[in-house]
């Protein structure tokens, strides 16, 4: 009945497409289902593309649920969850879309459900506007882990726009409890990578980002690698720069483009990366994004950041339709620093 639907306008906040994933998740774990209209709004190009649609068929598929509206460049769907089944599942984007976007849905309900799953992923792993294979693998996965869940995540091809390609497979190892996670310090530097990948490309191209993003950092050599991949996963081109400290990994990324000279790419992802180490929050922008429903799983935590993006701030009012329950206090601290804490209300 539509009574008892919960009703979400996607055209609210950043009006994208977290509005969409975060409900996905949620509805499959309180088992609410949703109509949420307006859907990708503030776009471009509204409605499902392709892998907005494979995050809704990924998360009725572990749930089996009854879905309308599922389609390319539909605005509005109906999404009624069943009980969440944890086992092995694959899901193909059909496109060079993200498939850590995918992983993005179905990650949150498996990652308490009641037996680990395997989750194997094609089409991009290398997008720009979404979380990269690496981001997701060194900064929010280790912390995913001192919550309680355990995801091994792992690379078996690297998929670029446009073509695609990629296969990634993520093994989850649910927590009976969820912990609360305080990250408010992120101590000292233990490990700095630049790390330039390409595929189908002249390695040229890795090696002047490589030598551009040390040096701009100010960084040794011997920091910098350059991985060349079979041409036959790109054309494709990502230049990532990691500043590993004792409490987190911070993972900058910087994307190829056509007409844009390697340096420019390393400088802007050296900029990025200087930036989040001279601010004292040891959380930066995305990753602040990834913690909040996590957090709100467990009803616990709090972490330091800078001021919360409206992406975030988005993916908070997203979570509290669902979890009306769970209490986010944003609080100025010094400078323009926050911390956020979320707790049972």
């Amino acid at each position: 009945m539509t009574a008892d639907l919960l009703q979400l306008d996607g055209s609210f906040g950043e009006g994208g497409g977290q509005i969409l994933r975060t409900s996905l998740a949620l509805s499959c774990i309180t088992g609410r289902p949703f109509r949420i209209f307006n859907i990708r709004a503030n776009r471009p190009k509204p409605g499902l593309r392709r892998q907005h649609l494979t995050a809704v068929l990924a998360a009725a598929k572990i749930s089996g649920a009854s879905v309308t509206g599922a389609a390319v460049e539909s605005v509005e769907l109906t999404f009624h969850p069943g009980p969440v089944r944890p086992g092995e599942y694959e899901f193909d984007v059909g496109s060079a879309g993200s498939t850590m976007l995918v992983l993005q849905t179905v990650l949150p309900p498996l990652m308490i459900a009641a037996a680990p799953s395997v989750v194997h992923l094609r089409g991009g792993t290398h997008n720009t506007g979404a979380p990269p294979f690496d981001f997701l693998a060194q900064t929010f996965l280790p912390q995913l882990a001192k919550i309680g869940p355990k995801v091994e995540l792992t690379l078996d091809r690297a998929g670029f726009v446009p073509a695609g390609g990629g296969r990634a497979v993520a093994r989850i190892i649910p927590a009976t409890h969820l912990s609360a996670l305080a990250l408010h310090d992120r101590g000292r530097e233990i490990g700095r990578r630049a790390t330039a990948t390409v595929a189908g490309l002249d390695p040229e191209i890795a090696r002047r980002e490589v030598d551009t993003a040390v040096r701009a950092m100010g960084w040794p050599k011997d920091a910098g690698r350059v991985v060349e991949l079979p041409a036959e996963q790109g054309p494709g081109n990502v230049l990532s720069l990691a500043a590993e400290c004792e409490y987190v990994t911070e993972v900058v990324t910087g994307f190829g483009q056509r007409g844009v000279r390697a340096e420019q790419v390393a400088r802007d992802a050296a900029r990025d990366l200087r930036a989040y180490l001279a601010h004292a929050a040891p959380v930066g922008e995305h990753l602040a994004d990834q913690l909040l429903l996590p957090m709100a799983l467990a009803r616990a935590g709090s972490f330091t950041s800078g001021p919360l993006s409206l992406h975030a701030t988005t993916n908070v009012e997203t979570i509290r339709k669902f979890l009306p329950e769970v209490r986010f206090e944003v609080e100025q601290v010094a400078g323009d620093a926050v911390r956020v804490s979320v707790s049972a209300g």
